[in-house]
């Protein structure tokens, strides 16, 4: 009997747990995280480890919180969608109520956990859940302008960490948040196209012209074209302390330019398949420059 009831107990607390990692999106809460802490690495002078653990837990909590928000606000249109229906909160398993404490709890945890870091820091991150929440979320059944907005707080994360480690906002930082800045056009448009029918299905307008033609195509491959020249500026002396060795430039070119040949291949074929493709380069090249600056400073 004993064995039977902490059996339930485990798989209640595993449901739980479950449940919060959805809330929360915990995968893109830790690739959020991750681009912080590479922030953090390349911004410092001398890495304090109780730093990152601070950066890290507050990154997460902000990320945390957005995203419960977005679920609380966007719940009956994610019952519309099948990729999004079985979410906590549209499937019936967590409450309106029980989700708004999670979110203002991460929100307040968050922002103390950052303003520890540096007020700037704390200010940010703050920004960044308001322009999610109240600027993205409403936006995005209303105008496919919404990824442009939404581009905004995205683009955070990287510059966070520098922000984080130095307490100033500068060239550096900002070279930081217009590398991801563009790169959310082609990922989330390569996103969006994969996805265009389950999207229309809630009412969201994610695809610049609204369809899956060649002039989406051409826009993505023009952002990623953006995405490339800023990934590459700091070799050229451009963004102060941010700097790139030559070698290191070079990969990074060679990273963009294959991210690029998909964005061509999804303007030549316009299927599902080439957007899926381009999507999974993304995210590959984000990680990838970000690992590869971090590696560029340390050994340089």
């Amino acid at each position: 009997m004993k064995s039977a009831v902490g059996s339930l107990k485990s798989t209640s607390l595993s449901l739980i747990f479950s449940d919060f990692k959805e809330i929360t999106k915990a995968k893109l809460a830790v690739s959020v995280v991750f681009s912080s802490i590479a922030g953090y690495f390349l911004g410092a002078y001398q890495i304090e480890l109780w730093s990152v653990v601070l950066l890290a837990f507050g990154g997460y909590c902000m990320v945390g919180a957005s995203n419960a928000y977005n679920q609380v606000i966007e719940k009956d249109l994610d019952a519309l969608m099948k990729r999004t229906r079985n979410r906590p909160i549209p499937s019936g398993r967590m409450s309106v109520s029980t989700a708004m404490t999670v979110a203002i709890l991460l929100t307040i945890l968050g922002v103390i956990s950052l303003y520890f870091l540096s007020p700037k820091t704390a200010m940010f991150g703050a920004i960044s859940i308001f322009l999610y929440t109240s600027v993205y979320t409403p936006l995005k059944t209303k105008t496919p302008l919404a990824v442009f907005v939404g581009a905004f707080p995205g683009a955070i994360p990287f510059m966070l960490g520098w922000v984080a480690a130095t307490d100033d906002f500068g060239i550096e930082p900002g070279t930081l948040f217009m590398i991801q800045f563009f790169w959310q056009f082609p990922h989330f448009w390569a996103l969006g196209w994969m996805l265009d029918d389950d999207y229309k299905r809630g009412g969201f307008k994610m695809l610049p012209t609204g369809k899956k033609d060649r002039g989406t195509a051409l826009q993505i491959i023009l952002y990623t074209i953006w995405m490339i020249v800023i990934s590459v500026m700091p070799a050229f002396g451009f963004t102060g302390r941010l700097h790139l060795t030559i070698p290191a430039a070079t990969i990074v070119l060679l990273c963009g330019l294959i991210m690029l040949f998909f964005a061509f291949r999804l303007y030549e074929k316009r299927d599902n398949v080439s957007a899926r493709r381009l999507m999974l380069a993304s995210v590959t090249y984000i990680s990838l420059i970000q690992i590869i600056y971090v590696v560029d400073k340390l050994i340089s």
